[in-house]
């Protein structure tokens, strides 16, 4: 599988919620979970192949774009070419290598099927549609919770997107791996940051099973964690201190923040935060990409994560409600 980065969604990708009535939901809710905080290497395989970006070629008598000028656009997700299953890139170059002079293109788009017809620019090396694609991703992030219970974890707060596009990628697998965190690159005002980490593939700590606007949820083991806490409902957040779990040291601790503004207009922004902790700004200078996911406690209580930086002015971000995480798991 090719490697590719997360999409910087700390600093771009907002989420789509829909707030439930906090009475309705808090019977739902479990009382209990373990904030994690702590990175984690995250890989997964696309179902399908996204287009990341369009391409041109000199045919010789002038320019052909063959994919731009059939409607594909960067964001879809080619499912078949003439009948053959796209699961990966070398998937899609097979398919190609065995097309005739025109070519059917199923895929989809903001979930929707459709099918287009094109004729392939063909020259010494091949057949191309003008399109390229990623067929996996990989990256860092935080594990924000974890229920003893089950083992079922939440992590990201956000959904794993396609770096070129911003697209919540079609999951075909995917895993969360152990990981060390290394180093960071501090954010300034126009540049996030980010965490810097190791990992590898035998150091699986658990399966990806489902990749959604609000984060990343499955089953894991072998993450540790220090307990458990009250899980908050939405109502029950409050503008005022708190604070947020990271390792982005390389060891797990809570850092001072402020949760500075509630909304409840459905697009995501669940609240606005601002890093207070002096340490944790001299090491990140706020909010780094990678530290997406890290637990927000207020009050004794697990009340959401970490989930945007505001790029102009990275001590400030966003956070989801952990009521909206565990909403979106089920």
């Amino acid at each position: 599988m090719k490697k590719f980065k997360l999409r910087g969604g700390l600093a771009a990708v907002l989420l789509l919620t829909v707030l439930s009535s906090p009475s309705a939901l808090a019977e739902e809710l479990p009382k209990e979970l373990s904030p994690v905080g702590r990175a984690v290497g995250i890989a997964v395989k696309t179902d399908g192949v996204v287009v990341s970006e369009l391409s041109e070629f000199d045919a010789g008598s002038g320019k052909v774009a063959p994919a731009k000028e059939a409607g594909i656009a960067p964001g879809d997700i080619i499912k078949r070419i003439d009948g053959h299953e796209i699961t990966c890139a070398k998937d899609m170059a097979d398919a190609l290598e065995d097309a005739g002079e025109t070519v059917t293109v199923r895929l989809s788009r903001d979930g929707q099927e459709r099918q287009v017809t094109l004729r392939p620019y063909r020259d010494e090396n091949g057949a191309y549609l003008g399109v390229w694609v990623r067929d996996g991703l990989t990256g860092i992030g935080t594990v924000t919770y974890v229920d003893p219970a089950t083992g079922r974890y939440g992590a990201l707060g956000h959904s794993i997107a396609d770096s070129a596009t911003g697209t919540p990628v079609p999951l075909r697998e995917g895993t969360i791996l152990k990981a060390r965190v290394t180093g960071v690159t501090k954010s300034r005002s126009g540049e996030p940051g980010q965490l810097g980490g190791t990992f590898d593939y035998a150091q699986n700590l658990g399966d990806i099973e489902k990749n959604c606007l609000t984060g990343i949820f499955g089953v894991c083991s072998g993450l540790e964690c220090d307990g458990c806490l009250p899980v908050a409902t939405a109502g029950e957040v409050r503008t005022g201190p708190a604070t947020v779990i990271s390792d982005a040291s390389g060891e797990r601790r809570e850092y001072d923040i402020e949760i500075v503004r509630l909304y409840s207009g459905g697009d995501g922004r669940d609240m606005m935060i601002k890093v207070t902790d002096p340490e944790l700004i001299a090491l990140t200078g706020g909010i780094v990409q990678g530290m997406s996911g890290s637990p927000i406690i207020q009050s004794g209580k697990l009340v959401g994560a970490v989930t945007h930086v505001l790029i102009k002015n990275p001590e400030k971000g966003y956070g989801v409600f952990i009521e909206n995480m565990l909403k979106a798991e089920k």
